[in-house]
């Protein structure tokens, strides 16, 4: 196991183009780290760098006591899972498990060992004797993994490993590795993972912490909890979420002291604390956020913390209703359980309905910045 630090990390090409803009960041040992971010965010660049399969154009990279800049992919300690399995087709499972133990020189005990213990743990024994070709897609990405296993790394990288699979596969191979670097981590033996993705839910699912990535700058890195509750800006705010956080244009306005959101022709007023983190921003253009489960849908306008718009949209999910409401310019997004939404929407589209915000969960925005003005 080993700690990952990046100080300053940047990448530029030879055309100009910076990636990565002198990111820091500290992975701890033995840490689930996912970094994700939408298409062009430089997370792969990153990773890559980290692996040794880009140089880096600037900063610093350390893997434990070690800075690894210069070091060859084999010398950083590290083993990597890449999106197309990348197994040998003319190999036995087996053979593929083993074949980097092999290259290394390792005693063919040994190799048996690590090779029958990585199928124990991925439940690929049965599977051993088989060809890639004789593999569904979820069996050859467990082979993947396994082959990243034997070589117990300091750490494992992963990048975007899931993508080519459905979305049931996903969803299995997300509990497997996750389970995998629990059960390691129980055992003593679980290495530092750093692995990227596109896809917030194996993101918020599967890591310890998280960095969201955009354009090649950190946008923040902290835990699943924390990145959905307490957004630093108005991209994680809405990158983290599904359906994403409603996020519109506000304005903020004071009467006898008290500092109350404008939204339409309503006034919600803000509590304490939020009335003394933006007091300043009084007459400056803000945006507001808040999350579709936060905002309350009734047949009645709110009398507090509220108003009324019209009924435009629903979206039966099944255990939850998605309910769209526009309010002066802007829609808004509601979620609702099944039983309450299908009550209110019997009654039928296009008509007013009440609406009423947790104030407490609304998060306020600089316009000019982007930034969280309410943590």
């Amino acid at each position: 196991m080993a700690e990952v630090i990046f100080n300053k990390l940047e990448k530029v090409y030879s055309n100009g183009f910076k990636a990565v803009h002198g990111i820091d960041l500290r992975i701890q040992d033995g840490e689930f780290m996912v970094i994700v971010g939408p298409s062009g965010c430089a997370k792969s660049t990153t990773l890559r760098m980290l692996a040794g399969l880009e140089t880096i154009s600037g900063g610093e990279i350390r893997i434990g006591s070690r800075v690894v800049n210069n070091l060859a992919p084999k010398a950083r300690g590290i083993a990597m899972v890449f999106q197309n399995y990348a197994l040998y087709p003319h190999m036995t499972v087996r053979e593929n498990l083993a074949f980097g133990l092999k290259l290394s020189k390792m005693p063919k005990e040994q190799i048996k060992t690590q090779v029958e213990e990585a199928a124990r743990i991925l439940e690929l024994e049965d599977l051993l004797e088989r060809l890639p070709r004789q593999l569904s897609g979820g069996q050859a990405q467990r082979v993947a993994v396994g082959r990243a296993i034997v070589k117990k790394p300091d750490v494992f990288l992963f990048d975007e490993p899931l993508s080519n699979l459905d979305a049931k596969l996903r969803a299995s191979m997300r509990i497997r590795i996750s389970d995998l670097h629990k059960h390691l981590k129980q055992s003593g033996k679980a290495a530092t993972t750093v692995y990227v993705t596109h896809d917030q839910t194996e993101a918020m699912t599967m890591g310890d912490r998280i960095c969201v990535m955009k354009l090649g700058h950190i946008m923040q890195v902290d835990t699943p909890d924390n990145l959905y509750h307490y957004p630093k800006n108005m991209f994680v705010a809405g990158f983290i979420g599904a359906p994403e956080m409603n996020i519109k244009p506000g304005q903020l306005v004071e009467s006898n002291g008290q500092v109350s959101l404008q939204i339409g022709h309503s006034l919600l007023t803000l509590n304490a604390h939020q009335q003394e983190k933006v007091r300043s921003y009084v007459g400056k253009p803000i945006f507001y956020g808040i999350r579709p489960e936060f905002v309350t849908i009734t047949e009645a306008a709110a009398l507090s913390n509220g108003g009324s718009g019209e009924l435009v949209r629903v979206e039966n999910m099944g255990h939850e209703f998605f309910i769209y409401i526009r309010v002066g310019d802007v829609e808004l997004t509601s979620r609702m359980p099944s039983d309450e939404a299908r009550v209110m929407i019997a009654k039928g589209l296009n008509r007013q309905i009440g609406f009423a915000f947790s104030m407490e969960h609304c998060h306020l925005f600089d316009a000019a910045t982007e930034n969280n003005i309410t943590l």
